[in-house]
């Protein structure tokens, strides 16, 4: 039996080599620009980044708009994930 639920598309964003504020701003244009997709579950945001500010400031901002932000260290950047709140990713 089949599942209704689809797999998230990924906007990729690689920022490495940006710093701060333009590591918010880009993500911040790029989660308005996608906000419904994101919300519904049809989009997630997929940040790379190299800038240690960005793993605190856009998770921050990100969370304070109702998203679901994980942040992952990879060998020479890190990745920030963004996603429809559920009360799942909240455990």
């Amino acid at each position: 039996m089949m599942s209704d639920q689809k797999i998230p598309e990924n906007i990729d964003i690689d920022m490495r080599g940006q710093v701060c504020p333009a590591t918010l701003l880009v993500a911040m244009d790029k989660l308005n620009k996608h906000r419904d997709a994101i919300k519904k579950g049809l989009e997630e945001l997929c940040i790379k980044t190299d800038n240690r500010e960005a793993i605190t400031t856009i998770p921050t901002t990100a969370r304070n708009m109702g998203y679901s932000v994980n942040v992952t260290q990879m060998d020479s950047f890190y990745q920030i994930v963004v996603r429809n709140f559920t009360p799942e990713s909240k455990k």
